[in-house]
Formats: C-alpha cells, structure tokens, sequence
C-alpha cells in the first residue's frame, strides 16, 4: 500500500498554524514542527510588557488546539538546516524529519540593522521571554525612580525611549503612558509617575507611516494627549545602558534614558537565512525570500514559505507587510495548494492578498482604523480592534479570560499582571542598574 504524502509545516505562528487546520481533511500525513510547544497571539504581546495580560492567556498549547486533528502530529524541536535535494530538514538535536511537501513559517526575528550588541540593552517584543523582560524593565525603572536621590538621576530612570513608530511601537507608547499617567498615579512618594517621560524615536517622517497620512496625524495626537513625545525623522547610531544616541535635523544628540525598548524592524529567522543558502533562493533588502507566486521556492515547487519569511509583492508592488493576516492567508493559501497538487493538479491560481485593513489602539478608547473601505479613529475604532483581536485568540477559554481583563481594566485602570520577574537586576541595595535583556544572554 502507498503511503501517504508527508507535509511537514514549520512554525505554529499564525501562518504554520492555520496551514495545519486548513489540512484537517487532507488525505496526508501532517507533521507541525516548533521550538515552543505554544501558539503565541503576538499582537498582544506588549500587552504582557505593560502587565495588562499574563502570558498564558495570549498563548496556546499546539497539541490542545491540534488534539482533534487524527492526521497531524506535533514535534518539539528546532529546524536548523535543510538538504532540499533530499527532502529532509535536520533538528538542532540531531534528529531528521523527511516530507514530502514542506510549509516554512519560521517567522521573524527582531532585526537591530547590524548592530546586535544594541540588543543587550534594548529588548525587542517578539517573545514570552523579551515581554516579560521588558515588564521587568518597565516597572523596575520606577521602584529604581523612588529610591533615587539625585533629580538627573531620576529623570534618567523616568525616561522611555521606544524606537520605532510603527504600530508596536506606538501601542507600547500609548500603554506606557496610561501607565504612568493612571495606573501608578498616587502609588509613589518620592516622585509623580506621571511626570515620566516618553518617547518615540522613529526615522520616518510620521508614525504608522504604512497607514493613511490623516489616520496617522490622529494617531500621533492621541499619543500626545496621553503625554508621548515623537521624534520622527531622526537615526538612531547608540544605544547602551545609559541612554539612546540618534541623528535628525538638529544633528546628533543623546537622551539619557535607562529604559530603550526596540519596536523599529524585523528580519527573517536563522532558518530561513539557512533556506535560502541552501536552496539558492534570491533574498529582499531585509532578507526575505523572494517567492514564485504560488510561495513556493524557485525550482523546489514541494517548498512553501509563507508569513514573514516571504517577499511578495502586493498590488503596488510594494511586498506585502509581516502582520498577521498576511501569514493566516498564505498559511491557508499554502494548504490548499498542497491538497491540488496531491489531486493531480499541474497548474496552481497564483496567491493573491487581501487586505482587511489595519488597526492600532494607542489606549482607552484612542485607537485609529483604516478597514473595510473606511478611515475612522477613537472609540468607535478602539471597540472594533477589541473585536478583531478577541476573534483571532485560538482558544476560547482565553478570549474570555482576556474580555473579563479587559473590562476591568476599563473600569478600574488596573493592571494585574504587574509582576516584577525573573532575576534581580541588582545584587546590592545601593547598585540600582538598568536590566540586561537576558533573552540576549541566552543567546536566543
């Protein structure tokens, strides 16, 4: 008897994911390949940085979601390198998984544009671990502010600098400033959390540049009514544990400030930089891999690459950006391909986006919206991103946790996930120090 065509899927982000559940019925063997053993929602990952939400309630176990799924099987595991030639991707453990067709979804990695040393010092939001890090970061700058004497000092410690003034970036900014301007209010006795000072660094000449120049006009002024400064048109060329160095009009400055937190690019994982050496496939400006149009790999037509790995260009042009709804759909693209080619069928319709629109919310009830064929900003558009998101949470269980969260947080201004964790970022009393990211230590 023939066995059955192996598909091997790697990644359980939003692209890896929904390829698997689009082949719940397919006539073949699935196997879904991840290094975490969870699905995490990153749109809401700096919701967890700013102790809105706790981890577990953003992220769920693959196998729960799959469990259903008698075809497919889930593997814990690392894919560091491919021999294409031999349909085989090797395991950072030595292990080898063989297919038949392969869907790359290894998503995206923070991308500090040659400067990896900055990571040391300005965590990204692109993990658990980088989330709670930065939580860490956040709340310790202020206990750091209470025990500070001297009034430089404390304002170093009181300044956030975010760079970039893109939607992460610009949601991180509005969250920080509730935070110091509602959350913590009356909390301290030394200093008013609200006289923190926060600021986006951004080398475009507006924030949310891919959206509508009005949307982003209203955007930027609700960031400003919550008390975020931004500086758009300005490089930044240091970042260390004393402050952010950049470039603009006015020259090169510096701004002391303890905290940095990276919201400014992305570029494709280790396995994918390793996939396009292997398989000789041409790469983009921030090296994504440029795909035939139906995402396959030039002259490796059983190989698939969807989500942020891929270079596709959009109705303009442009390629497509590296949000959410891009993957979901070339994750679903892709099964469906698979299944045709298993039919019998020769000839694949190309990939063809389409766009739902973008959202970002900057706080309570500010938020701006370009969707379904309308531009609309503030509540109106802050309600629709809250519906949007909680019908993209994988599991139930957790929409509800997150909508219960939510409404207290709308009523109550708290935030209960704010947890200072993980190691120490000082040993002694008196040697107050900014935090290590310690997924940089790690090496991840």
């Amino acid at each position: 008897m023939e066995s059955r065509h192996r598909v091997v899927i790697l990644g359980g982000g939003f692209g890896g994911l929904y390829a698997a559940k689009a082949l719940r019925n397919a006539p073949a063997g699935v196997t879904l390949i991840d290094r975490r053993n969870f699905h995490l929602f990153q749109p809401l990952l700096y919701q967890v940085a700013t102790g809105s939400l706790s981890p577990g309630e953003i992220a769920a176990p693959l196998r729960s979601v799959l469990r259903n799924q008698k075809n497919t099987t889930v593997l814990l595991g690392d894919a560091v390198d491919i021999e294409p030639g031999a349909n085989r991707v090797l395991l950072r453990d030595g292990g080898a998984v063989e297919y038949d067709s392969l869907i790359v979804a290894t998503g995206s990695q923070s991308a500090y544009f040659g400067h990896d040393s900055w990571r040391e010092w300005a965590p990204s939001l692109k993990s658990v671990e980088e989330a709670t890090a930065v939580r860490h970061k956040i709340l310790f700058a202020f206990e750091a502010a209470e025990r500070t004497e001297g009034p430089a000092e404390r304002i170093a410690w009181l300044t956030f600098a975010i760079v970039g003034g893109g939607a992460t970036g610009v949601e991180l900014a509005g969250a920080l400033g509730e935070i110091a301007r509602r959350t913590l209010k009356d909390e301290f006795r030394k200093f008013r959390p609200e006289e923190a000072r926060i600021i986006v660094l951004d080398s475009a000449p507006r924030v949310l540049s891919s959206y509508p120049e009005d949307l982003s006009h209203k955007a930027e002024q609700q960031l400003i009514d919550l008390g975020v400064r931004v500086r758009t048109g300005v490089r930044v060329v240091g970042v260390d544990a004393e402050g952010v160095d950049f470039e603009g009009p006015a020259g090169k400055e510096r701004l002391a400030a303890k905290t940095v937190l990276w919201a400014a690019g992305v570029a494709p994982s280790r396995f994918g930089q390793v996939l396009a050496e292997r398989t000789g496939a041409p790469t983009g400006p921030r090296g994504k891999i440029a795909v035939n149009p139906d995402l396959t790999l030039p002259g490796y037509p059983n190989i698939y690459v969807v989500g942020d790995q891929a270079l596709i260009p959009g109705k303009g042009g442009e390629a497509l950006p590296g949000v959410a709804q891009v993957a979901i759909q070339g994750g679903g693209y892709a099964a469906r391909a698979v299944l045709k080619r298993i039919g019998g069928a020769r000839e694949i319709e190309p990939f063809h986006y389409r766009s739902k629109g973008d959202l970002a919310v900057i706080g309570r009830a500010k938020a701006v919206a370009d969707i379904w064929g309308l531009k609309f900003s503030g509540l109106a558009a802050w309600l629709v991103w809250l519906f949007v998101h909680l019908m993209y949470i994988v599991e139930f269980q957790n929409r509800v946790l997150i909508f219960v969260q939510w409404g207290f947080e709308y009523l109550t201004w708290s935030r209960g996930a704010r947890l200072i964790t993980g190691a120490a970022a000082t040993d002694t009393i008196g040697g107050l120090k900014p935090m290590k990211n310690r997924e940089a230590d790690l090496g991840e």
